[in-house]
């Protein structure tokens, strides 16, 4: 078995309305609540770096699955959203929805399209991040895949 150990500090203030920092291995900067919280809206926020985690844990996961099984990618991309609930005072990330768009070149067969199809699930299911949060946080797939 393998660890792999990654390490974080934070530095806060004090109270609500403060602004901290993060650093990590190639992150730093400054935290604070968002604006949609009534906060002072300074860096990035825990509600942006989950939504962070797991769309770069979804978008490199694909990526690498798309090149093992060989599909001629033209180019990828993708656009996330995650949603807060704010109910009774209780805070709660409900969903994050997964938009990727999946291009592949013009030489694509329609097999290497079935394919990318299933991988764009496949990767869903097999990214650690969505692993981590399953059962707690919904998941929603957006694709838009095609051939140049």
């Amino acid at each position: 078995m393998t660890w792999h150990h990654f390490h974080l500090k934070a530095e806060w203030p004090g109270g609500r309305n403060e602004v901290g920092t993060i650093e990590a291995d190639k992150l730093k900067t400054q935290i604070s609540i968002p604006k949609e919280m009534d906060g002072p809206d300074v860096g990035t926020n825990p509600d942006e770096m989950l939504l962070g985690a797991a769309a770069t844990c979804y978008i490199i996961t694909l990526g690498a699955m798309v090149e093992r099984a060989g599909l001629p990618l033209k180019e990828m991309s993708m656009d996330s959203e995650g949603i807060v609930d704010v109910t009774d005072g209780v805070i709660t990330y409900n969903k994050i929805i997964h938009k990727p768009r999946v291009l592949l070149k013009s030489e694509a067969s329609d097999k290497d399209m079935d394919k990318l199809t299933k991988l764009v699930e496949k990767a869903e299911k097999s990214c650690m991040i969505s692993r981590a949060i399953e059962g707690n946080v919904a998941l929603e797939l957006q694709p838009s895949l095609g051939r140049d």
